[in-house]
């Protein structure tokens, strides 16, 4: 018994610690992949390790702002820091060749001051094992700076568990782990503030994010277990609208406004030009028709008379009344 015993310690000591990981992130394998570490605080980093979890935690590589980098004899020649500079709080590894061999837990473990020590734990799964989102059943558009919040309700009353997460191409981000029978709430080391309801008997449950950007765009999913054990999951698409991109519709606007208004004011003008024509054409022709009428009337008017009429004086015809002489020679006397 006493052999049993030690043996369901030793057990216990090493299956304990696995069930007891939490991930914060979801990666999926790829031949040149990166796990993504940043640390979301403004505080100092002093140092940074990571490791791969086993049995034991085996150092891979480790950073201090003072003395620099070092990759572990192991890993020499398949990791490296994805941030060259070191000079931010990003802190991502990046593989080369990763293979099978590389699918496992890791950690990113951060010596912070004054706030002590973070960790953010990350997955490596299969890319047969990674989950596909699938369709969003609904979606949501909205502008950076606003506060964005995302709900979902589920069909089952009696919750065990809720969770929300960001699904990505290549990784799952966890937001919130909520377990309700245990009232305990998970929160992970996504790099940016959320908030989420968690409590016993609730009808509905949200994710909040405040002054969202356009990286915060993507597909978003609420998981729910319930009592009876069944799941349900609800994916959500985000979409946030760029002010630059937004805003690059404006000088088509304004072209086609200025465009607008040419054509107005060309459509204008030939319309007056036209009217102007029109009117000096008919006057035209109204003058022509009445110099015509009146022509007419004058020369019907002077056709009885001579063009040139005489004066007073001869104006009248001179009548003589010629007697008829004899044409025989009057005598001498």
């Amino acid at each position: 018994m006493d052999h049993l015993t030690v043996l369901l310690a030793i057990l216990y000591v090493y299956t304990v610690p696995c069930e007891e990981i939490f991930w914060d992130t979801t990666v999926k394998l790829a031949k040149n992949m990166t796990l993504e570490c940043v640390y979301p605080s403004a505080d100092t980093v002093t140092q940074t390790e990571w490791f791969k979890i086993k049995k034991e935690r085996e150092s891979m590589a480790i950073f201090n702002p003072m003395f620099g980098g070092l990759i572990r004899e192991v890993y020499a020649d398949r990791v490296y820091f994805s941030n060259h500079t070191m000079a931010s709080n990003d802190m991502s590894l990046s593989f080369y060749n990763a293979s099978e061999a590389d699918v496992g837990f890791y950690s990113c473990f951060l010596h912070t001051f004054p706030h002590g020590t973070w960790e953010k734990v990350i997955q490596v799964v299969p890319s047969d094992s990674f989950e596909d989102a699938g369709p969003p059943n609904s979606q949501m558009v909205s502008e950076p700076g606003k506060n964005v919040t995302l709900t979902c309700e589920p069909r089952e009353n009696h919750l065990l568990e809720v969770s929300w997460e960001k699904i990505q191409p290549q990784q799952i981000d966890l937001l919130t782990s909520c377990n309700l029978s245990q009232g305990k709430r998970y929160t992970s080391k996504y790099p940016r503030q959320t908030l989420s309801n968690c409590n016993q008997g609730m009808k509905k449950a949200f994710v909040t994010m405040p002054n969202v950007t356009g990286s915060d765009s993507g597909l978003y999913r609420c998981g729910f277990k319930a009592s009876t054990g069944e799941k349900e999951t609800f994916v959500m698409r985000l979409t946030i609208t760029n002010g630059e991109t937004k805003n690059q519709y404006i000088p088509f606007v304004a072209g086609g406004a200025v465009l607008l208004l040419l054509l107005v004011i060309l459509i204008t003008t030939v319309t007056v030009i036209t009217y102007k024509r029109r009117r000096k054409q008919q006057k035209r022709g109204l003058f022509k028709d009445l110099w015509i009428t009146q022509n007419r009337a004058n020369n019907n008017y002077r056709n009885p008379f001579p063009p040139n009429p005489p004066s007073n004086d001869a104006g009248e015809d001179i009548y003589v009344n010629h007697p008829t002489f004899s044409l025989a020679t009057r005598g001498r006397v």
